[in-house]
């Protein structure tokens, strides 16, 4: 009998332990309810409600409204209750329908814009050159408008005398005097005249290892000009390959040329120039390279490669070194026949093309 209630005392207790441990489970360990994400608020800006020209006045028409975000609004966006702000400025560069209206985007409508449109493709500090090119200095003309280039310029160099400021060497006129006249007494100097007889190239004296004889050598060419490339710019952009349109010029020419079958078309012309977006310094060096007949040359790259390379400049000596190339031993017999240049040679199956 008292074994019973002590079975009966700790049933009681179980019951309620689990009575205790559900309770525990509902009010600590259930899930409660979610919370209220914040709504973030939106607000209204400008944007371009049409294309917009460069130079024109921006009147309320050409403006529509788009709400973002509040987070994403910037200062220099316009927002609905800024109208006064924005009506009647004029537009710095060329505005696309959609286009988000921002503060750079426009001037005061004091001041007249005026130039064509893509000189607004002109970052502030940059300017633009043009360069002559040809199929060979233009990547077969793959730099096309907007392209990212390497510059390239060749030189020649030759020695100068410092004084005359001309190619050595010089020219040597034979003087002549009286003869059985002291200089004191010496009524003048008679000089060499004329491209004949008393004029010579200054050359230099060696002696003759064999018989130990003076000799008197002059150089029997011209000096030989010394060759010299390297890259000067990199990652230049190109402003536009060929010519910029002339719209006087497109009208006068729809006008007074006779019409053409429209099934014949012109042949595209060549570009023979090149415009380059750079530094006022670098388009004066371009500008001093083109007149001194320097050799440029463009190199295309990628776009989004903005990587700067150190180079080195080629000469002769630098391709001997770099590529390891020998210079040829004298020997006692040669190939046949002479050959004094080098070309390619040409086949029966090739076309030679004309430009």
């Amino acid at each position: 009998m008292r074994r019973g209630r002590i079975f009966i005392f700790l049933a009681l207790i179980l019951v309620i332990g689990l009575a205790v441990v559900a309770l525990v489970v509902r009010q600590f360990l259930q899930p409660g309810p979610a919370e209220e994400q914040p709504q973030v608020a939106n607000i209204s800006i400008y944007i371009a409600g049409q294309n917009i020209p460069q130079g024109e006045k921006i009147s309320e028409d050409a403006l529509a409204t788009i709400d973002i975000p509040q987070d994403k609004f910037v200062n220099v966006m316009f927002r609905v209750d800024q109208q006064s702000e924005l009506i009647g400025k004029v537009a710095k560069y060329p505005l696309e329908q959609g286009v988000v209206i921002t503060r750079p985007m426009i001037s005061d409508g004091s001041i007249a814009l005026s130039g064509p449109a893509w000189a607004a493709r002109i970052p502030p500090g940059m300017t633009a050159v043009s360069l002559p090119i040809s199929r060979l200095n233009s990547v077969a003309y793959g730099v096309a408008d907007g392209a990212h280039v390497n510059v390239t310029a060749c030189f020649l160099f030759v020695d100068i005398d410092p004084s005359f400021q001309a190619a050595t060497p010089n020219n040597v006129i034979t003087l002549r005097g009286p003869a059985g006249v002291t200089p004191d007494e010496m009524p003048g100097i008679t000089l060499g005249t004329g491209t004949g007889e008393g004029i010579s190239v200054q050359g230099r004296t060696e002696v003759e290892p064999s018989f130990q004889q003076g000799m008197y050598l002059v150089p029997s060419e011209e000096q030989r000009p010394r060759m010299v490339c390297q890259m000067i710019l990199q990652d230049v952009v190109v402003l536009k390959l060929g010519n910029f349109s002339l719209v006087a010029e497109q009208i006068q020419s729809d006008q007074t040329a006779p019409p053409t079958d429209q099934n014949q078309q012109a042949a595209p012309q060549k570009p023979d120039i090149v415009s380059l977006i750079v530094s006022p310094q670098d388009a004066i060096t371009l500008t001093y390279l083109m007149f001194s007949e320097a050799k440029l040359s463009l190199y295309l790259r990628n776009a989004a490669d903005q990587s700067r390379l150190a180079t080195e400049a080629a000469t002769l000596q630098f391709l001997l070194s770099q590529y390891n190339i020998p210079i040829p031993v004298k020997l006692p017999y040669g190939i046949e026949p002479r050959l004094d240049r080098l070309s390619f040679p040409t086949l029966s199956s090739d076309v030679v093309v004309q430009e």
